[in-house]
């Protein structure tokens, strides 16, 4: 074991955060050269280790891809009540489709704001009651009714729920029939600035490909920063703030709002191949059954647009997830004895443009889905030095939590449920993917009590990258950085995965969770329950 665990180390684990942030890989983007060079680092690494191909006699999983590429000189138009609002691409909205199409408009569509967006029979709530919204423009807010009356009792309180996430708004605008779908923008709620929406949907977007091309979505989906909110909602005679407090209220009910929306889209086509990259290290004794540890190795990409740095180097997110893949991956090998379970290592493609990879794996699953005992998921490790804690995403989801009570026990630390839980990290990585299908998943991520400097300087630490580095060319790799407490969160993970590797048992969600009957009958369906 101590010969595993030297495994994890400093000097390692920088080599490779700098070679895969490095400008040479062009920011890692999908479809690129830069995907073609991570891709094969990654697959070298896992060969020179002397794992097994996860995918037949293939290291990789072709994931299928459709790019969209919107003219950025797009302007949308809200006419009504005697004028025109027009709102710039970038500055003022972002605007895109996800239909397989050139040109798409939308002409005059009627506009109505919709609250939160939010149909959940579970906590008797419908935003659309009795509404028809076929054919047109609906407006909603980020987050949920939950975060803005910090109500315990109203949804999940202040912790957000998916309902709250940006990509449930628009799946559940496409089911009601609208033509087009807007999210209202604020930092709050959505839990980062606006230069992070700007930068994400700007450039080419990639979406896995679809029978249909894409038809059952609306035809645009954007958003509008709050300043253009206010002035659309001024333009309707509409007061935005006192629409805000009514929306978190039950029984609130959809406002029209006498305006008209129009914006037409120029979009450059394509088709694209991106993969999945899979290594197994094959168990001892139970070889069919799976202990899954993923990161995702993409980032954004290049922007030729930009003045000066134009390479997103993504090497916080998620080069520092990369490099402890690879490192947990030669600690296993350097084992005396194989695990009884299979070792999976999954590094997945896409996550940057809505967890495309670990999707598409989700509903491609190499192996069976119950026999996957658990997938750990590993995004943004820690930079900051060692902390006294833990932070489990997710905290109660499930069996697993008592899993991280003992491996951060051993280390003489605590673990802490995540203190923003308003920023629903637990839907915006990829172990969602995994949850979605019934698969028990972990995200464990950095702790705030520094052993040194406590917890005010961690959070002020953690604020001043999502303000000044998240999802901007800005997050490259600092050789300043503390990676010792890295080395001891990878540590636990790795005393997780062999408990896990080792054991009979199957954990499972816990009761009340909405993944659990999922598991239940796929595990039933296999004769395991």
């Amino acid at each position: 074991m101590k010969s595993a665990l030297e495994c994890i180390n400093v000097q390692d684990l920088s080599k490779h955060i700098r070679i895969v942030s490095s400008d040479e890989f062009e920011g890692r983007g999908l479809a690129s050269r830069g995907e073609e060079k991570t891709i094969r680092y990654i697959r070298g690494e896992f060969e020179r280790l002397g794992l097994a191909p996860g995918n037949g006699d293939s290291y990789f999983q072709e994931v299928p891809l459709v790019s969209i590429k919107t003219d950025p000189e797009t302007e949308l138009a809200v006419r009504g009540n005697g004028g025109t609002g027009a709102f710039a691409y970038g500055k003022d909205c972002m605007v895109a489709t996800r239909r397989e199409s050139e040109t798409v408009s939308l002409e005059d569509s009627e506009m109505v704001f919709v609250g939160y967006g939010i149909v959940a029979p579970e906590y008797s709530w419908n935003d659309y009651e009795g509404l028809d919204v076929r054919g047109k423009t609906v407006v909603m807010l980020v987050n949920d009714p939950g975060f803005a009356t910090r109500d315990p009792a109203l949804f999940k309180g202040k912790a957000m729920t998916y309902y709250g996430r940006w990509t449930y708004k628009y799946e559940e605008a496409a089911r009601q029939g609208a033509e087009a779908a807007f999210i209202i923008h604020e930092t709050g709620p959505a839990g980062y600035p606006w230069e992070v929406v700007r930068n994400s949907w700007s450039g080419r977007q990639f979406g896995l490909r679809t029978e249909d091309g894409n038809r059952t979505r609306c035809a645009v989906e954007g958003w509008l920063t709050l300043e253009s909110a206010r002035a659309v909602f001024s333009q309707g005679g509409l007061d935005l703030e006192r629409l805000k407090a009514d929306s978190a209220k039950r029984g609130f009910a959809a406002v029209p709002m006498r305006l008209r929306a129009s914006v037409s889209l120029r979009n450059e086509i394509g088709q694209a191949v991106s993969n999945n990259v899979i290594a197994v290290l094959p168990g001892r004794s139970r070889a069919n059954e799976f202990v899954f540890y993923m990161a995702h190795w993409d980032h954004l990409g290049m922007d030729p647009s930009l003045e000066g740095d134009q390479i997103y180097n993504g090497a916080l997110d998620n080069a520092t997830g990369i490099a402890g893949l690879i490192q947990l991956a030669e600690a296993f090998t350097r084992l005396p004895s194989r695990p009884a379970r299979s070792i999976a290592f999954l590094a997945v493609t896409g996550e940057e443009q809505g967890v495309l990879g670990s999707d598409f794996y989700g509903e491609h699953p190499i192996f069976p889905r119950e026999k996957t005992v658990a997938a750990i998921n590993m995004d943004t490790l820690n930079i900051y030095g060692k902390m006294k804690d833990v932070t489990l995403i997710g905290y109660g989801n499930s069996e697993l939590d008592d899993y991280v009570h003992a491996a951060a026990s051993g280390q003489g630390r605590t673990v802490r449920p995540d203190p923003e839980p308003e920023k629903g990290y637990f839907y915006r990585a990829d172990h969602f993917s995994f949850a979605r299908q019934g698969i028990p998943a972990l995200y464990v991520t950095t702790g705030l009590d520094h052993v040194e400097h406590g917890e005010k300087w961690t959070l002020e630490k953690k604020a001043e990258y999502t303000e000044n580095h998240y999802h901007k060319p800005s997050d490259e790799y600092d050789p300043g950085w503390d990676l010792t407490g890295m080395v001891e969160d990878l540590e636990m993970l790795f005393q997780i995965g062999c408990r896990l590797g080792n054991e009979d048992s199957f954990p499972n969600w816990k009761e009340g969770t909405e993944f659990r009957a999922k598991r239940d009958a796929d595990m039933k369906a296999a004769g395991l329950k």
